[in-house]
């Protein structure tokens, strides 16, 4: 089936959906971006997404295609026409395209560009993975130093996936100074004698919608939260650890670097954090 996607005003067969050569998003990496997950036809955290996209146009200093209510409605548009039942929408704005290549920005009245489209994913939120676990590496965090802002310039994390890839792994903890930032598209977490520890929020991670609506259930439920840095040792010798995401929702990481974390299997906290996140966010889902 030919997915409907939008660009620029447009619903388009996939097929027919073009973009400039000189798109500052094709050419710099100039974007920001945005995934939502889709339950039962339904938006997850909308909300949530919806502000950081508007704090990462403002951080750099980008224009907004629409309003926050206009880009509801074609996120709703796209699942009616696409029939995703479970699944996410990807959005991406750029400053748009200018005359010709230029680092220098374009003149300020150039209209920026926009694209969405949809993945549908049956069995989202039913993963196998979730029940075992996943197994990570460690690499050095090479990235640019605003890892706040939800750009486009997503080379790094490819390839520390592709570094998990050949190990056999499933993914990659990035390392920086001594202590673990975040997974290559996730946020993590270690537990500890019943506490949860992840990194405090800053330039040095993303600010995750699904962390923060996670770590808002786990205090609701009574547990401990300590938002600070966290070493590698501490996670080898953690009782569990897990990341989160908006496609992953919460999932246990079972072993770092060929170590079994815990029990080497997927541990009842963050088994139960999927649980609750996915039953309160299916209630407030749009």
């Amino acid at each position: 089936m030919t997915r409907t996607v939008y660009v620029n005003g447009e619903y388009l067969p996939e097929t027919e959906a073009k973009v400039s050569i000189f798109d500052r998003g094709f050419l710099f990496a100039d974007g920001v971006y945005e995934v939502t997950s889709v339950l039962g036809g339904k938006l997850l955290d909308f909300a949530g997404h919806a502000a950081r996209l508007e704090r990462s146009l403002n951080e750099l200093e980008m224009a907004a295609p629409c309003t926050m209510d206009e880009l509801l409605a074609i996120h709703r548009e796209l699942v009616t026409l696409n029939e995703i039942d479970e699944g996410m929408i990807y959005l991406q704005i750029t400053r748009g395209a200018a005359a010709d290549r230029d680092f220098a920005y374009p003149p300020a009245d150039t209209k920026p560009t926009i694209v969405l489209f949809t993945q549908s994913k049956p069995g989202l939120a039913d993963s196998a993975a979730a029940k075992t676990g996943i197994k990570v590496i460690s690499i050095e965090d090479q990235r640019w130093g605003r890892r706040d802002i939800k750009t486009v310039q997503l080379l790094y994390p490819s390839m520390g996936k592709m570094m998990a890839k050949a190990e056999g792994k499933d993914d990659a903890w990035m390392v920086e100074e001594g202590f673990v930032t975040e997974g290559t598209s996730n946020n993590a977490y270690i537990i500890k004698d019943g506490k949860i520890i992840t990194r405090h929020l800053g330039n040095e991670i993303l600010h995750g919608i699904t962390r923060a609506a996670v770590l808002r259930f786990a205090r609701e439920a009574q547990m401990v939260v300590e938002e600070r840095p966290f070493t590698l040792e501490e996670v080898k010798s953690a009782d569990e650890a897990f990341i989160t995401s908006a496609s992953t929702f919460v999932m246990p990481v079972v072993e770092m670097d060929g170590t079994a974390i815990g029990s080497g299997t997927a541990g009842p906290i963050a088994s139960r954090l999927r649980e609750i996140y996915l039953d309160e966010s299916r209630k407030a889902a749009i």
